[in-house]
Parts: C-alpha cells; structure tokens; sequence
C-alpha cells in the first residue's frame, strides 16, 4: 500500500503533467541554453578598470556569437585572479572603492564579476568579515569566494571557520539574507571555472562557458530503451549538443587570441529546467530515494567523458533554491543535507544554495565546511559550499523569495 508520502507525490506528478509536456515540447526545440560567458583576466592591486573593459568587449562580440549561432546566452560574466588575498587589511578597504568603480562599470553591460577567492592562506583574518559585508552593501554585481582546501595544502580550518562567519554576518546584511547568494566556500575548485560565485582566473587572458543542459538529460533518460546504457546514450546526447557551442568556441578564441579553457559540462538546472525531474526520467522515483544516488553516479560518468574540452566542475549540479522539484522534494522530506554531501562524493559540486534556518551557528557551518572540504581533499575532486540562512526561519518553515532566480523552499535542518 502507498504511504501518504507517495501519494503525494503522485498526485504532484499528475497535477504537473501539463507543465511538463510544454517544457518537453520547449527542451526539443531549444535543449540547451549558455548559461554563462566567463572571460578571465589577470588584475593588479590596482584593479585595473581597462583590463575588465576590454573583457566585457570581448564578451560582447563573443555573445553575438552565440546568439547569431541561435544559442540564447543567459549572462556573461568576468573572473580575476585572487588579488584581494593578497592585500593587507587597509590596501584591501582602499580597493573597495575601485571595485565599486568596477560594479558600475560591470552592471552597466549587463554582466557580473567575481573578485576570485579573498582567502588562500590558513590564516585567521576577522577584518574579512566586516569587509564582506561593505562590498555587497556597496555593490550589486560582485561576488567573492574563500579556498578551506586546495590540492596542494588540503584542508584550511581556519579559512572554513572564517567562512562559516561570514556567512553568519552575510545573512544580516541583506534583505532575505540574499547576500549570501554572492559568496561561497571553495574547495579544490581550479581556475578558469566560469560558474559564480567560486570563479577564478590564472594566466593570459581567457573564457570558459557554462552550460545549462538539464532539459538534454531529461530527454535522454525519457527515450531510454531497455537495451541502452544509460551513461552511453547520455553522454551522445551531450556530445551531440556541446560539440558545436566548442567549433564556435574555439573560433571565437582563434579570432581574439584569448585562451579557450572549455566547457564545464555540469547541466546547471534553472526553474523551469529541473535536473531532479531529469534524475527521476531514470529512475521513476522520487528524487532522495532509492536510486538517486545511482543516478547521480551514472550522470557524472557522462559528463566527465564527453568528447568536449571540459573545465570547472563538470558534475552534478543539485541547487535546491534554483530547481523547484529539487525543493519540493525537500519539502516532501525525501532528502536532507547530509545526502547532498552523500551524492557529492559521487558525482556532485557540492552544497548549493541550501536554505538553513537564520539563526544556524558559525560553529555547526564551520563543521559542515569542514566535511566537504575533507570530501574535496579525499576524492581530489572540486566541491563548493554556497549555504543560505535565511533570517527569522527555522527548520521546516517555509522560506519564499522576491529574487526572480530563487525558488521557494522549506528550510532544512543542519544537525
């Protein structure tokens, strides 16, 4: 006899239908999108403003690309070196004012900016904190990043308590603790990786591209025969998609003599492209139970072998506040944080964007933190925190949002 549980999901599935036939009909037409352009530059602790000028021309031409190509291209954004991390506590309030120089500059184009990590070093710095907040006061379009572990020093635990602060004094600094959308605890994660906010760039100049292909995987699985492999079908699917956005990536680096890095190939979910309803074409359960984290397994073997020029993280993607399903099923109990890190170790970029109640403590962060920054180190693999404390809501409470990027989501439970 069903559980009430699957009733209801049941029941949702059957109550989505119609939604899902257009989105269907909408992932034949156009199934996959460019999330993003991300060019890379290297910047003194002078934060030049002509060096990200010339990035955002770049952009620009590099857009009309893709979009003359019939690619719809959701944002373009620009990445440095970590140049903040290497200033002390007054050079770095000084290059507030040229980063909110660089903000005008970047909003005014239509793009976003990531300063690249503002800590590499296992060192205590409390002045970061305070810092965190007047930048995303004072600008709009900037997010920053810490390392709590690198493959060469593996695990920082002063950087993920300092991390874990930060997130503490980030959800107060916004309405809705938006803040903390701008910010997150890096591990392992290479340069040249395009998604935000754990960006970076080393080197001569560059671009990445980001993808969002949940609506590939979902077809994919849904034509499943029962003689196909589903890793085989999935990863000609993508090879089928992503080998033409490379032929005009490629040309397009050949034209402005600007390294092509590649493609990260995680299929970033958006609301209306969910990669738990991809997952659940496979397994026809409920995403969290049973066989998800099998799925997981068999997604990431694809996306780690497909024919392109891969970078970044090229894994699974599970951002809860950005995937409506993803967050229904957290509703529905189906999952909890500690299977997010679970499905990290076998495929997943981590934790993102997961709403925790307001008034979490910096200890109990810091622990998680440190968790998958010791995952990152163990499996050699990138793995990002993106943590969302939601002021005045705890556990099991339902957060909404203004933020046309963010779903509404149960708050979910740390501990």
């Amino acid at each position: 006899m069903p559980s009430r549980r699957d009733i209801f999901w049941l029941a949702g599935t059957a109550g989505l239908a119609a939604i899902n036939l257009g989105d269907a009909v909408a992932a034949v037409k156009n199934p996959v999108r460019v999330r993003t352009i991300t060019a890379g530059v290297e910047l003194s602790p002078a934060l030049e403003l002509e060096r990200v000028e010339a990035a955002l021309t770049f952009l620009t031409r590099a857009k009309q690309t893709l979009t003359a190509a019939g690619y719809e291209v959701q944002t373009v954004r620009v990445a440095s070196n970590p140049v903040i991390a290497s200033l002390a506590p007054a050079a770095r309030s000084k290059a507030l004012e040229q980063l909110r120089k660089i903000d005008q500059l970047i909003a005014a184009h239509g793009a976003v900016f990531s300063t690249g990590p503002i800590a590499t070093e296992d060192r205590t710095d409390d002045s970061l904190i305070e810092w965190s907040q007047e930048l995303v006061r004072a600008t709009k379009s900037i997010s920053i990043s810490t390392v709590i572990a690198s493959p060469e020093r593996g695990v920082l635990p002063k950087v993920a308590a300092l991390s874990a602060k930060i997130m503490v004094a980030l959800a107060q600094t916004l309405p809705e603790g938006l803040a903390n959308f701008r910010f997150a605890a890096a591990a392992n994660i290479p340069a040249g990786t395009p998604f935000f906010p754990v960006a970076w760039h080393q080197g001569p100049d560059g671009f990445a591209i980001g993808v969002e292909t949940p609506a590939v995987v979902e077809r994919a699985f849904a034509s499943l025969r029962p003689s196909d492999d589903p890793t085989e079908k999935l990863r000609g699917a993508l090879n089928e998609v992503l080998l033409p956005i490379e032929k005009l990536a490629t040309g397009i680096a050949q034209r402005e003599g600007r390294q092509y890095v590649g493609i990260d190939t995680s299929p970033a979910p958006l609301k209306d492209r969910s990669i738990a309803a991809a997952i659940e074409a496979l397994t026809h359960r409920p995403f969290g139970t049973g066989g998800t984290l099998e799925a997981c397994s068999i997604i990431t073997a694809a996306l780690k072998s497909t024919a392109v020029k891969s970078c970044g993280y090229s894994g699974l993607m599970l951002p809860v506040l950005e995937d409506p399903l993803l967050a229904q099923r957290a509703g529905e109990h189906r999952y909890g944080i500690r299977d997010v890190l679970l499905y990290s170790s076998v495929c997943g970029t981590g934790l993102d964007v997961i709403p925790l109640p307001g008034d979490t403590s910096a200890e109990s962060i810091e622990g998680l933190l440190r968790d998958v920054a010791a995952l990152a180190t163990r499996l050699r693999k990138p793995l990002s925190a993106r943590l969302f404390l939601v002021p005045g809501k705890q556990a099991g409470e339902l957060a909404r949002f203004n933020d046309p990027y963010l779903t509404d989501s149960v708050v979910m439970k740390l501990d």
